[in-house]
């Protein structure tokens, strides 16, 4: 995947990604808080549609531009972020959930910490009801599925992957490992997928332990049946990647 043809030199370092699913009026707050918190590092918001739905955003501004896509035909999470980064001409490219708030600003003072071979960047992710963030994820297998929640499962001190709720991409390394694997993935299991290939080109996944961000939860997939076969069927075509396999070899 070619980094995108700039047409002007941006001034702001961030292109932020954000899909709607018919879910509008809870990106709205998203954007309130992005503008609030980082409108001086934001350079636009690329917003897809990728599906029909009332426009709750008509009429409202912001400090950053907002690009839109609307869909003819619903995509996945992977083709549709890659659709965005499309339009992306800063040097990082952010991928976030439309349930993701704020209360600072988180994402200045990430690109602050970031090294020269930080690839992939994240805040800690505080789920609701909970006064500790989401633990670190090892690497995904059946046995660490199984056992995450139980006493004395062993904590990685760093994590093996980040959820696809917040990854904010260096646009060189997204642009090289050519983006989500769109053909492989449709909903679930990119995240995983796109963490290994990041650390098997040679770039790191960095948590800056300090920052949180907190995600208002909206999980469709814990009562829907056609989400669950996403995620099962998901984590088959991760096991029989050679991605897994090699970073499992990686890491070890």
């Amino acid at each position: 995947m070619p980094m995108p043809s700039p047409t002007s030199s941006p001034n702001k370092p961030i292109t932020v990604s954000i899909v709607s699913h018919g879910q509008l009026a809870l990106i709205r707050p998203l954007l309130e808080h992005l503008d609030r918190f980082s409108h001086e590092v934001v350079e636009r918001v690329v917003l897809t549609i990728n599906i029909p739905e009332d426009d709750v955003l008509e009429g409202l501004q912001w400090r950053f531009p907002v690009t839109r896509i609307a869909n003819t035909s619903p995509k996945g999470f992977g083709a549709n972020h890659n659709q965005a980064f499309g339009h992306c001409d800063t040097p990082w490219f952010l991928v976030l959930n439309p349930d993701i708030r704020f209360d600072n600003d988180v994402l200045a003072p990430l690109l602050e910490q970031a090294g020269p071979r930080s690839g992939l960047l994240t805040p800690r992710i505080l789920e609701p009801g909970k006064t500790e963030p989401e633990q670190h994820r090892a690497i995904i297998t059946p046995v660490e599925i199984l056992t995450r929640r139980r006493p004395g499962y062993p904590r990685p001190a760093v994590p093996a992957w980040i959820p696809g709720l917040f990854m904010l991409f260096r646009s060189q390394v997204y642009a090289q490992i050519k983006g989500f694997d769109e053909k492989r993935f449709f909903m679930y299991g990119e995240d995983f997928d796109i963490c290994a290939r990041t650390r098997l080109a040679g770039w790191e996944l960095q948590v800056r332990e300090d920052l949180m961000a907190r995600h208002d939860a909206q999980r469709a997939s814990h009562g829907n049946r056609k989400h669950l076969y996403w995620h099962a069927s998901s984590l088959l075509k991760v096991w029989m990647s050679g991605v897994f396999w090699r970073y499992r070899r990686l890491v070890r």
